[in-house]
């Protein structure tokens, strides 16, 4: 007798996340197509799919549109205090990072952003949009919004390099203080296409409001990752 469909999707769940913590299935690997899977576990597509969604919920295992389903990495621990940027904070946890950059143009600044940066309304602002990427994994959406009036020149440079580095280099600009904001959201068209997963997908937004070392508001960063991507840290003492 088959087992009831709560039950049922306990135990699926309870078996792949074994498989997953003993190493039989590891990180990156894909999982057998959903009608495989149901075969081997004598259940409806309907059961399975919702013990795989309750995985992905736990971090476990993620889904890709149009390819499957995958097992997670290990997340990346996102510290909030340390001063670092995306490429040093991924190689420091021994994994290769990517960045790429997708649209980069001065418009007029989102009523947000000129709160934000305490810009004057219909002011114009720069915004880089990039994705970027662990061991070739997508996991980060992010739009900057530069003040245009300490970044003359920046669309002409090459934007798939760290900010940090950029504003260093070029402008002679160290990040001071940092105002972060942190809350779960579902991700927008632009995000989950960046992600490759379905739009309303789960996932955590971190908006960062950033001075340089002379108190000036210089940009502020909207990121959006995939919910089991990162984990946040904070040391405080």
């Amino acid at each position: 007798m088959r087992a009831t469909a709560p039950r049922a999707v306990t135990q699926i769940c309870q078996a792949l996340q074994d498989q997953i913590e003993h190493g039989l299935l590891s990180s990156g690997c894909k999982l057998p197509a959903e009608r495989k899977l149901s075969e081997v576990f004598a259940t409806t597509r309907i059961t399975l799919r919702e013990a795989l969604l309750q995985l992905e919920a736990r971090g476990l295992i993620y889904r890709e549109e149009r390819r499957g389903w995958y097992i997670a990495p290990p997340r990346l621990t996102y510290d909030l205090v340390k001063r670092s940027h995306f490429h040093a904070m991924v190689r420091e946890q021994g994994r290769e990072p990517s960045t790429q950059l997708l649209s980069a143009r001065l418009q007029p600044a989102p009523a947000p952003v000129c709160e934000s940066l305490g810009l004057a309304p219909l002011s114009s602002v720069i915004q880089l949009c990039r994705v970027r990427r662990i061991d070739a994994r997508a996991v980060l959406y992010v739009e900057h919004y530069l003040d245009p009036q300490y970044f003359d020149g920046i669309l002409l440079l090459d934007l798939s390099q760290p900010l940090t580095e950029l504003y260093a280099r070029h402008y002679g600009i160290e990040y001071g203080q940092v105002r972060f904001e942190v809350v779960p959201t579902a991700l927008h068209a632009e995000a989950a296409a960046a992600l490759k997963v379905s739009v309303g997908s789960p996932g955590l937004r971190i908006t960062r409001v950033n001075f340089d070392q002379r108190g000036r508001l210089i940009d502020c960063d909207m990121e959006y990752w995939r919910h089991d991507a990162i984990r946040l840290s904070a040391w405080v003492g």
